[in-house]
């Protein structure tokens, strides 16, 4: 689904002779082969499309979803369904925490100012802050969220806790893990907080104006999960007001960030265009995960990455 044989997924070569592949580049071409279809596979398709021509889908058996990301293939009549929906995660926490480390250096030694400077031919050297020994708070500690921890403690020094669903005892990634109702007292106690939550109707606006008001003044947001967790106006607010001292933003509700956003000429944020995950070959192992799920499900084992989806997301 929306690729042609001419522009197939990377490496789709070692499942040719396993399957029958058909492609789907368009809607109409969807609703004409989906009555026979047993497996979607949505690389980079419209969802609006598996939406319009579910109703055909008579022989579906399983849907894997080619990014991690899934709350746009969540639409009602697959939720209601018995058809597995299966993700990409496993494809992209080493990138996302790479860029994550990235981003927490970056404002930890005022990169934005050390680059002014150098445009300026301005010799001025400072102190920087230490991340050492400073607390850094993950907020959905799936895969990902557990991949940055374990970097900001063996990597960096810091001191990691986490919020989840659910409390329960620290692990090798972090020395806490909360629930939904301590997100506010863990904001309080952090320096830095990473958001790498899924977008589920739990956590839409999860980050509004209470949740900033709760950090430090000196606390620092960097988001990587999705863009609608994100009251933007209220971070805005923060920011300008200086409820928080910076963002290192990947993802926002509106992409692209639309030119009027105040968010590209803040000096205290750092803007990235949605790309902490893209790194060379990634496309490759997005597809990987699909290839491998494939065979597994062609020996009848069970699959990788099963999505529960009224939460929104995988919980095994």
């Amino acid at each position: 689904m929306g690729t042609t044989a001419d522009d197939p997924p990377p490496g789709i070569a070692v499942i040719a002779g396993q399957v029958d592949l058909r492609y789907a580049p368009d809607r109409d071409s969807l609703l004409a082969q989906i009555g026979e279809a047993e497996i979607v596979y949505t690389w980079w398709g419209d969802p609006e499309d598996l939406e319009a021509a579910w109703p055909l889908a008579g022989k579906l058996r399983w849907v894997q979803a080619v990014n991690v990301g899934i709350n746009k293939v969540l639409f009602p009549a697959l939720v209601e369904s018995g058809v597995p929906l299966t993700n990409a995660r496993g494809a992209a926490e080493q990138p996302i925490t790479e860029s994550v480390v990235g981003f927490l250096v970056a404002m930890a030694k005022d990169f934005r100012r050390m680059f002014d400077d150098q445009r300026e031919h301005v010799w001025e050297a400072r102190d920087t802050e230490r991340l050492a020994g400073k607390r850094l708070l993950v907020v959905g500690p799936g895969p990902v969220g557990r991949a940055i921890g374990r970097a900001a403690r063996e990597a960096l020094g810091m001191r990691v806790d986490a919020v989840g669903r659910t409390a329960r005892l620290g692990d090798d990634a972090f020395e806490t893990i909360g629930a939904g109702e301590d997100l506010h007292s863990a904001l309080a106690r952090a320096d830095y907080v990473v958001n790498a939550l899924p977008l589920t109707p739990r956590t839409r606006h999860l980050f509004d104006a209470q949740a900033f008001g709760a950090m430090k003044p000196i606390a620092r947001f960097v988001n990587v999960g999705r863009g609608a967790t994100v009251d933007e106006p209220a971070l805005i607010e923060a920011l300008r007001e200086g409820t928080i001292a910076g963002a290192a933003l990947d993802v926002f509700e509106e992409e692209p960030l639309p030119p009027d956003s105040p968010l590209w000429d803040m000096e205290n944020v750092i803007v990235c265009p949605h790309m902490s995950g893209d790194v060379e070959g990634w496309e490759a192992d997005f597809a990987n995960v699909f290839y491998d799920n494939l065979g597994r499900w062609l020996r009848e084992e069970p699959l990788r990455n099963v999505v529960d989806k009224r939460l929104g997301f995988p919980t095994g």
